[in-house]
């Protein structure tokens, strides 16, 4: 059994529009305070944690909701669809309200943003599961995540190209283009994937590989008796979400700061800062694949714990930087490769504890962790940004995903199978 990777690429036009604007939202709301309303750093790591805080309860309620809904065109389709119209309508009175300078427009421009993601960020997230047997996430998920790069690297070349000077704060141009890619790619999304007939394809795909897919049924409003877990997997579910807890905290406070960090404590300007971080995001897509396969054979755990060892090695070397140089894009090319080999695991190994019934909700627990990261982190960061330095960004982020490599050493479940061939001919095929 092979993946279809044709399919997966479209399936991950989803998560690809999801990138796009969070790399738009990371890079540009930061300057936006900074450059157009002066806020401080440790009340823009507030603002900035708000769309981690809607997540951590909506998430996964969104992700249930998914699980239970049936419609002609599937169980997570509406709200990607939904969800997205809601998205870009709303996003774009974000650029009004910063060139009028009105912040609490700009405020409630931010809710309405973050609300509408919301909606749809898990079931766009576990639609690929939902299409794609057990054995072959690792790899289905690599596609999905090489996709979410394509979205942020094309947010990154915009902003490297578009992206206003010293105190311009006419944001007009990335916006509209950013809201153009989210457009663009949901509409080919929904006229190409018909989500209920791949899910009864993976249901027999999985059957003919001996695995057992525990579903409701279309149009049954019954679902599958919830199992609990064995005490065992509990546990290695418990400390795998606490690694992700870690690493996003390290990992997001880099990338949510960075673009001020370059400016102030640099002096690197905008749009060359976008570039280094479009770098990470171009090895990123050339490793996501490589990784998928790579993790099919030596397992999912190796492959994180080899990420978070590289990745924290780049941050905590990469403090020592204390001006502009060609170096930093090594960096952030090897980080690129660290989080790719992170970021293509954890989430199959989150799912490899549920059942299909319930792949929405684990999904949820995955973004409940990461995102309740998400909401400390940039507080926390920000204190220090302001109160201690900027030289305590890349030193922080570095201690965080280090000690997530102790507390994955404490996984024992959630790594791939592999997968039985039908016929003889097959075994001589990549297992996942």
């Amino acid at each position: 059994m092979k993946l279809d990777y044709k399919r997966t690429l479209l399936v991950g036009l989803a998560f690809m529009t999801i990138s796009s604007f969070w790399q738009l939202y990371d890079f540009v709301i930061p300057l936006i305070m900074l450059k157009a309303f002066h806020i401080g750093d440790t009340v823009a790591g507030v603002v900035m944690s708000l769309d981690n805080v809607l997540a951590l309860f909506m998430l996964p309620l969104f992700g249930s909701l998914s699980d239970k809904t049936h419609t002609g065109i599937g169980r997570r389709m509406p709200y990607i669809l939904i969800g997205t119209a809601a998205a870009t309508v709303s996003m774009l009175l974000i650029p009004y309200a910063t060139n009028e300078r009105k912040i609490t427009l700009f405020i409630v421009a931010l809710g309405l943003v973050l609300i509408s993601m919301a909606l749809y960020r898990s079931p766009a997230v576990a639609l690929m599961p939902d299409v794609t047997p057990k054995p072959l996430r690792s790899k289905g998920n690599a596609v999905i995540n090489l996709m979410g790069a394509v979205g942020g690297i094309m947010v990154l070349g915009l902003i490297s190209v578009l992206a206003p000077q010293k105190d311009n704060i006419n944001y007009w141009p990335l916006f509209l283009c950013t809201a153009g890619i989210m457009i663009v790619g949901i509409v080919v999304l929904a006229l190409t994937i018909n989500e209920p007939k791949l899910v009864k394809k993976m249901r027999l795909d999985s059957a003919a590989m001996g695995i057992d897919v525990e579903e409701a049924q279309e149009g049954n409003e019954t679902t599958t008796v919830q199992q609990k877990l064995p005490p065992e997997v509990k546990r290695s579910l418990i400390f795998i979400l606490i690694s992700i807890s870690l690493w996003f905290m390290g990992y997001n406070a880099v990338t949510t700061a960075f673009s001020k960090y370059a400016l102030k404590a640099l002096d690197i300007a905008e749009s060359r800062s976008a570039l280094i971080l479009m770098i990470a995001q171009i090895t990123a897509i050339i490793s996501f694949i490589p990784v998928g396969i790579i993790s099919s054979k030596v397992g999912r755990k190796k492959s994180i714990l080899f990420g978070v060892t590289v990745l924290t090695v780049v941050f905590a070397t990469a403090a020592f930087y204390k001006a502009y140089s060609p170096l930093m894009f090594v960096s952030f090319a090897l980080a690129g490769i660290a989080w790719a080999s992170i970021n293509v695991n954890s989430l199959p190994m989150v799912l490899e504890m549920s059942k299909g019934s319930n792949v929405g909700k684990y999904t949820g627990y995955y973004y409940t962790f990461s995102m309740s990261a998400q909401v400390i982190t940039p507080i926390l960061s920000g204190y220090l940004l302001e109160k201690v330095g900027y030289f305590t960004l890349l030193p922080y982020g570095a201690i965080f995903i280090g000690l997530a490599f102790f507390t994955m050493l404490m996984v024992k479940h959630g790594d791939s199978k592999p997968i039985m061939p039908a016929a003889k001919i097959e075994a001589f095929d990549t297992a996942d």
